[in-house]
């Protein structure tokens, strides 16, 4: 069943548990903004008696009335500095710790959440999304604590001055709680696409950073263009509303509170007649000094809405259930027995299975090759093992234990991967070998994984060595090059089973002899699962597994299968040749 929406009282509330922790910071913001705010009708004050002053005949008052209104300027901004650096300080605790806790959430959410959703969504929930959050628990709280307290001083002195004038705000509170209230709902319609909007401008933005190869080669520039034009276009439109109906909203509002003032401005002139003259132009002035913080809160209304609904998108992203990770069982160091009995497998929203009765047994330091046509389900096989993907039905076992026993992380440690897409990382050569768990590792050792995987041949060559930067995911290396340091990573990490998926699909002819030679010396000691298109990869597998349409359709040894002349004889006549040049 569908988790019913949070109201917009239930996410502030939310919110202000990041606040908590910062409540001392929090409390002496407040007494700031209330020093700050206790000036507005004391101004008032000091207006009534200016005048009631002037009209007296002694004049002793005078002598103090400008100190009086130095100190209140001096007393008005201590206020204003305590309550907005220290609100401040808190704002940008709640930011931080709000990042932190949604990229560090990203790290834990499962592969099929991935697969769902748009990254340039993600990226600006942290970017974007995070700074509306800002202003709703900055300017917005500031405004609202601030005004909203100067508001209340004034409207406490109007009413101790002549209550029963002061009744006419009372009877256009409830005109402005509707406005509000419909303005509110409309703001958050609007926040939410104006949200949406950016995260699909981030998205055609880091595709076409990210592919921009791919664009000019293809002469999609222009196509490129138009996308981001349209959600452009898209942006500025519900940015144009929101703006309009912040302004109509303001301007009603400010309306409604002029015929208020009007009002009492001809209600005063007759009921105030017995009154002193310092008496009814203070009584006038604090009531003319009242639409500008009225103003303001409705700003901060505003502000408000668009952080409700930036936090909406952050807190659904908590909310989201993280990796199942159930398993208890942790091995130091696996055999590396690995076991399919009956697995089948469908990916969530899709019509077929991509497995079905997967069953076939590796046993420690074995090589399976997995071949066939694309879409048939290898890759899916592997990330199963990797549990990137929960299996429902049938098994994975890894030396006798269901993988579902083991703790993830301790799953995970017993694996090394290398995929058909490399990703390296914007660091040195050395960092991005010695990744993650991998840090610890030794000089020597680098050096030596790196050498196994034939990468110090290139890797020499460059004048900074192992500590040369490589770019955003090795943009200045090769293909080749950056499958070699993806597999001397895997190397170094000298797990038990060993998953090489399209690894050697990118290197040339000289590199991969050097490549198939390391192979050979590390998968001795190790289960190798493989995934290749490359004959000099799989001949020497112990054991083929043909994988057509989520179905193992033959299975056996190189010359085995040849001389069947099957499904994997007909792939080897296709795809398998090798080149003339590679049988001397």
């Amino acid at each position: 069943m569908k988790k019913k929406p949070d109201t917009s009282i239930q996410i502030y509330k939310r919110l202000s548990t990041y606040v908590t922790p910062h409540r001392g910071l929090f409390a002496i913001s407040i007494v700031g903004f209330l020093i700050y705010s206790s000036t507005q009708p004391l101004f008032a004050a000091l207006v009534q008696e200016i005048i009631d002053t002037l009209q007296a005949k002694s004049r002793e008052k005078m002598y103090y009335l400008p100190l009086f209104f130095s100190g209140l300027v001096l007393v008005r901004g201590i206020g204003n500095y305590f309550g907005n650096y220290f609100l401040a300080k808190v704002s940008l605790n709640v930011i931080h710790a709000l990042r932190c806790e949604i990229f560090n959430k990203y790290t834990q959410l499962p592969t099929a959440h991935f697969d769902a959703n748009n990254s340039g969504y993600m990226i600006s929930r942290i970017t974007h999304n995070v700074g509306q959050v800002a202003q709703a628990t900055t300017d917005a709280v500031r405004k609202v604590v601030q005004e909203g307290l100067t508001a209340l001083g004034l409207l406490v002195y109007l009413f101790y001055v002549n209550w029963l004038l002061s009744l006419v705000f009372l009877v256009v509170a409830p005109l402005i709680a509707l406005l509000v209230n419909y303005v509110s709902k409309r703001l958050r319609m609007l926040s939410k696409r104006i949200q949406e909007s950016i995260g699909d401008m981030t998205h055609i933005t880091s595709e076409l950073v990210n592919g921009h190869r791919v664009v000019r080669s293809y002469g999609g520039e222009e196509y490129e263009k138009q996308r981001f034009l349209e959600s452009s276009l898209y942006n500025r439109r519900q940015s144009l509303k929101l703006t309009t109906t912040g302004a109509i909203h303001n301007q009603i509002m400010q309306l409604i509170i002029a015929l208020a003032l009007a009002f009492l401005m001809y209600m005063a002139l007759f009921f105030m007649e017995q009154a002193s003259v310092g008496s009814f132009v203070g009584y006038l002035t604090a009531a003319f000094l009242l639409p500008r913080p009225i103003r303001q809160l409705s700003d901060a209304n505003s502000d408000i809405q668009k952080g409700i609904v930036a936090a909406e998108s952050l807190f659904e992203i908590l909310d989201e259930p993280g990796e199942l990770d159930e398993g208890t069982y942790q091995a130091e160091r696996c055999k590396g027995a690995l076991e399919f009995k009956k697995l089948s497998f469908q990916y969530a929203g899709a019509n077929e299975p991509a497995l079905i009765d997967i069953n076939f047994k590796a046993e420690p330091g074995q090589t399976i090759a997995l071949v066939g046509a694309s879409g048939g389900g290898k890759s899916t096989l592997v990330n199963l093992v990797s549990r990137f993907y929960p299996h429902g039905s049938g098994e994975i076992l890894l030396d006798g234990v269901e993988i579902n026993t083991y703790q993830l992380a301790n799953l995970r440690k017993q694996l090394a991967l290398v995929n058909q897409q490399v990703t390296l990382f914007n660091d040195t050569i050395a960092n991005n070998i010695a990744y993650g768990a991998l840090t610890t590792a030794t000089r020597s050792e680098i050096t030596t994984a790196a050498t196994d995987a034939y990468a110090m041949e290139f890797i020499g060559k460059l004048d900074k060595g192992l500590d040369t930067e490589i770019g955003e995911n090795g943009v200045k290396l090769s293909g080749g090059q950056r499958q070699r340091l993806a597999l001397a990573r895997a190397l170094l990490k000298d797990a038990p089973l060993l998953i090489l998926d399209e690894a050697t699909s990118a290197l040339d002819t000289e590199s991969e002899r050097y490549i198939q030679a390391a192979l050979q010396k590390v998968m001795r000691n190790r289960t190798t699962l493989v995934i290749a298109h490359r004959l000099s990869t799989i001949e020497n597998a112990d054991m083929i597994l043909v994988i057509d349409h989520g179905r193992i359709v033959e299975r056996g040894s190189h010359e085995e299968l040849i001389k069947k002349n099957g499904a994997y004889a007909r792939l080897h006549q296709m795809q398998f040749k090798e080149h003339p040049e590679k049988n001397d």
